[in-house]
């Protein structure tokens, strides 16, 4: 028998092998045997080891008929082994001529179970040598002896720290050992991950471990086989990703059947250290361009969370990186990459274990992204020497920008301080007094705690207008424009560069000096202007104005001039050079408090309270009126000021943290508008009354004006379940520029959100979107748990088109054929219950494109039309009863009797037992009590708390429009029309729409 057997596991390695069994032939020690296991190779694997074996009869070829695979070729070289002990090597690597005598060597000085040795490692196919020396030094580190349980704990068990590769090939094992090992392993075969069940498996049986990493006469090529940071595929990727479950699955089974719980905590072990393994492939293998595709695909086999936590894991080293090293990270970094596919990973529910880990790694994460935001922000903060610091009071879009720097006024007073940004309230301030002084709290705090060259201020409404370009005023003298974002930052210079440019050279910039005869309501004076104003007193004016000439007489002719001149900027807006604003507030702030030591304003209403900030917008112009008396050079500019309508942050829906993470979500979307708030509430009280308490609903509400009170109402009444989500999402910049019309007067624009979902739904894969002129009479939780496959929808078909297209005309017919270009006009459904295959949605179109080509002036029913024409042929069609339309104006016996005879039975049949009924058609149960099936709707409507609101618009009421609240104006604050229009147009209303659309060309802000 020999004392040392050699086994080679060899497939398609016939290019290496001859070196390897070279290396064997010539070792200086003779007491072995090699077996080479021909795995069923495909090239000269047999023959060029059955010339080595004609050569040497040491050496002995083994046939397998057919391929098995590393584990199952490594068993039978197990089960062939003569030695007493054996080690494995692979065909591409080779040994050192004395490899065999060190081994035998250390046998005789520690005859244990495994012994561990260490490994040469020399780079090939172009690993770098980088990568050669880390492996090297790794798979060589030091390691201590141990024995019993100790052995398979130091390498898998967390608690441990793994102090030990599991490395198969590294070690040298009593050949007893292995065959009982391997006689305990699966018989199935393993792939990628393997030597780390193998190792577990024979770690675990074996007594003794002992470490000779000084033996390094085994020659390791890095970067032959799998080996190195070679770009893989993620179909590869995908492979490994089962290989490696498979792996994980056998050590759970192995340490289940020894019912031990300490095998099963290293299995345990060895799953978490192998997917991160596994995720570095992803990082290191799979390029930009296809790491999300690969990302999916490890979500697939392992799950969101542990996919989600591997990500994250890259995403924290990467930041810490960056805060260690004190540098600067820039937009283009692979780790935004990441993070946006991080983000896109929705972990809805997990086992506890799982959960807790990514929750905690996604946590440190974003702990470390906050940090070196917050370090960069200081850092250009501390760079920057021009501050405009932007007044807010809530949380609004800010232009990215190191000059812009919101402050947020009076923290202390709301006690919500709100994080990334300045506050009013540290260091020397009079934060307390922003009731009073609105935006002046922050000019008092930067004077007292800020150094910079130039110091500006506007507001989160309004900035200035820093192009060079003229842009049409409305007749208060202000730009109106929606939102802050990319194109309105560049149409107005509200960036760095043009910011810069705009700034140097001046002394001071102010907002437009207006004549006050031909704007603001051609009032003519400051003064007159002033005494106009509803909650503002002359009088006020007056004492500052004597205050003024009283603490500096030569400022008289300068307060004369302003209030009986035609003058005025306005807003409290402007940028100065440091000595001039120092100077400003020296002289504005003791005016304005010794105003109000004298001043009772207790009795003032709340807009009079803010009697200081309207004084300080006079005093300003006073102030500059002197300056520019007494500095005749002073460079002065005027900028226009762009008035924002809509700055408050975009609503962004975020993937759901459920404290009990073991029950799925099911998201339903509905769409809606404020007017039909009473509609929407009955439609998902009805859901949530037959939905099951095994789900977590989460219900989205895509809106653009539903109010504050209706969204508090609607919130106090239907989330009375823990099981139970509702949120509201503002859609307005989803649709912003987009031409959207209806061809049916019965059908309003909320018809286009169904294809919002896929956009401000990216976490969800699958939704269900129902229309709100519904209500649901079972647990919509099996019609969401429907098979999609590769399909795009599911839907039900529509009994009414189907009645159409029977019409003896033709019309219907052709239209469906040479307009939609639909093969099978009959497959043709309802929109208003659909479940949604987003992912594959996303895939075949965007959002802009789903809207363009929904906007076919052509189409009869836009949404409904588009949604047939291109998702025809990857459809999956539900039972009828979950769309029942009900018989609006007898069209069940004039249209529906007239489709094909089955379809028109399935109906009928449906409703018997209508799952959902949809009141599809200009009568509704709100407008008609005695309509078909309106007895149902109002078994859920009288439960709601807009019952009263429903029988109102049933009796034609005037006032049917539940008016709870208004929304905020298209129509601007300050702006006059605001006067003439709420009488004839109230909100919500169809003539309301229309002057918005006149408001805003007369205002120029199309």
């Amino acid at each position: 028998m020999p004392k040392i057997s050699v086994v080679i596991p060899a497939y398609n390695v016939g290019r290496y092998l001859p070196e390897c069994l070279a290396s064997i032939s010539s070792q200086d020690y003779k007491d072995f045997e090699a077996l080479v296991i021909n795995d069923a190779s495909t090239d000269n694997t047999a023959a060029v080891a059955a010339e080595a074996a004609g050569k040497d009869e040491r050496i002995r070829l083994v046939e397998h008929p057919s391929n098995m695979g590393t584990h199952l070729t490594r068993r039978t070289g197990v089960q062939e082994a003569k030695g007493e002990y054996t080690f494995f090597l692979d065909g591409d690597d080779a040994l050192a001529p004395s490899m065999l005598s060190e081994l035998s060597e250390a046998i005789d000085l520690h005859p244990a179970d495994i012994m561990h040795f260490g490994i040469t490692v020399t780079a090939a196919n172009g690993t770098l040598d980088k990568e050669r020396q880390d492996f090297e030094s790794f798979n060589n580190k030091p390691t201590k002896p141990s024995q019993g349980l100790d052995i398979v704990r130091d390498i898998f068990d967390e608690d441990r720290g793994q102090q030990v590769d599991w490395r198969f090939t590294q070690r040298l094992y009593k050949t007893a050992l292995l065959k009982k090992a391997f006689a305990a392993m699966t018989d199935n075969r393993l792939g990628r991950s393997q030597d780390g069940y193998e190792c577990f498996v024979t770690s675990a049986l074996a007594q003794s471990y002992q470490p000779i990493k000084e033996c390094r006469g085994y020659r390791y090529y890095y970067g032959r086989g799998i080996s190195g940071t070679a770009q893989i595929t993620p179909k590869l990727y995908a492979r490994y990703c089962r290989e490696f479950q498979s792996n994980f699955a056998a050590a759970y089974d192995f340490a289940n059947s020894r019912h031990s719980a300490i095998l099963q905590k290293c299995a345990l072990g060895f799953e978490h250290k192998g997917t991160e393994i596994l995720a570095n492939d992803w990082l290191l293998r799979i390029d930009d361009e296809h790491k999300a595709e690969a990302a999916h695909a490890m979500s697939d086999v392992f799950g969101p969370a542990i996919t989600g936590r591997e990500i994250y894991r890259f995403i924290r080293d990467r930041a810490y990186d960056f805060l260690d090293q004190q540098s600067a990270i820039d937009d283009t970094d692979p780790l935004w990459g990441w993070k946006a596919i991080a983000d896109r990973i929705f972990v809805n529910s997990a086992p506890p274990l799982q959960l807790e880990r990514y929750q905690s790694m996604r946590s440190k994460a974003n702990e470390h992204l906050s940090d070196l935001k917050a370090r960069q922000t200081l850092d250009a903060y501390n760079r920057q020497r021009i501050r405009i610091f932007v007044t807010t009071h809530k949380k609004v879009d800010i232009p990215k920008s190191e000059i812009l720097q919101p402050v947020q006024v009076g923290p202390g007073l709301t006690k919500a301080r709100m994080e990334n940004t300045l506050h009013d309230d540290d260091g020397i301030n009079i934060s307390e007094k922003n009731p009073r002084y609105c935006e002046l709290t922050t000019q008092y705090w930067a004077w007292k705690n800020v150094d910079a060259d130039y110091y500006g201020f506007c507001h989160y409404r309004r900035y200035f207008d820093f192009s060079k370009d003229t842009h049409r005023e409305n007749t208060y003298g202000e730009i109106m424009d929606d939102y802050i974002d990319d194109a309105t930052i560049k149409r107005y210079g509200l960036d760095d560069a043009t910011i810069s440019a705009t700034v140097k050279g001046y002394d001071v910039i102010t907002t437009g000096i207006k004549d006050l005869r031909t704007t603001i309501d051609n009032w003519g004076s400051p003064l007159a202007l002033y005494r106009a104003a509803p909650d503002l007193y002359l009088k006020d004016l007056q004492k500052a104005c004597a205050i003024v000439m009283k603490s500096h007489p030569d400022y008289s002719d300068d307060v004369k001039q302003y209030l009986h001149g035609h003058y005025s900027c306005f807003c409290n807006m402007f940028i100065m050079r440091k000595d001039l604003f120092f100077a400003y507030c020296q002289w504005l702030f003791p005016i304005l408090d010794e105003f109000e030591q004298s001043t009772d304003m207790s009795a003032y209403s709340q807009e009079g309270l803010r009697t200081p900030g309207h004084l300080a917008e006079r005093l300003f112009n006073i102030w500059l009126i002197h300056q520019r008396r007494i500095k005749p050079t002073l460079r002065i500019k005027e900028l226009q000021c762009v008035h924002f309508t809509h700055p408050e942050q975009q609503t962004i829906c975020r993937p759901l943290e459920l404290a009990d993470n073991t029950k799925e979500i099911i998201p339903v979307v509905f769409a809606a508008n404020d007017a039909y708030v009473p509609m929407l509430t009955t439609a998902i009280y009805s859901l949530l009354s037959n939905a099951s308490d095994k789900y977590h609903y989460d219900i989205v509400v895509l809106e653009r004006d539903i109010s504050k009170q209706h969204k508090a109402v609607m919130r106090k009444f239907l989330v009375s379940s823990p099981n139970i989500t509702l949120r509201f999402v503002n859609v307005e910049r989803e649709i912003a520029g987009c031409n959207l019309t209806t061809s049916n007067q019965h059908i309003s624009i909320e018809t286009y959100y169904r294809f919002i979902i896929q956009t401000v739904l990216p976490f969800y894969d699958k939704v269900l979107y129902l229309d709100s002129d519904l209500v649901v009479n079972d647990d919509i939780a099996e019609l969401y748990n429907t098979d999609l496959g590769t399909d795009l929808l599911a839907a039900i078909h529509d009994i009414d088109y189907l009645g159409n297209l029977n019409n003896k005309d033709g019309k219907r017919l052709r239209y469906s054929r040479q307009v939609l270009g639909m093969r099978d006009p009959y497959s043709y459904f309802q929109a208003g219950v659909l479940l949604l295959n987003t992912a594959e949605m996303r895939k075949l179109h965007s959002l802009p494109e789903w809207l363009r080509l929904s906007s076919n002036t052509s189409f009869i029913y836009n949404d409904q039309d588009v949604l047939n024409a291109q998702c025809q042929g990857r459809v999956t069609y539900l039972d009828w009863s979950w769309n029942v339309i009900h018989d609006c104006d007898t069209r069940l016996e004039r249209i529906f009797s007239h489709a094909p005879a089955n379809a028109y039975y399935d109906y009928l049949q449906s409703r018997n037992r209508p799952r959902i009924i949809h009141y599809a058609g200009f009568i509704k149960p709100w407008n008609d009590a005695g309509c078909d099936l309106a007895d149902v709707y109002w078994s859920y409507a009288r439960h709601t708390p807009f019952y009263e609101s429903l029988i109102q618009h049933l009796s034609g009421s005037s006032h049917n429009q539940v008016q709870v609240a208004q929304h905020e104006r298209v129509i601007a604050e300050d702006n006059g029309l605001r006067r003439l229009v709420d009488p004839i147009a109230p909100i919500g209303s169809a003539r309301r729409e229309i002057l918005k659309t006149v408001a805003r060309a007369v205002e120029g802000r199309h």
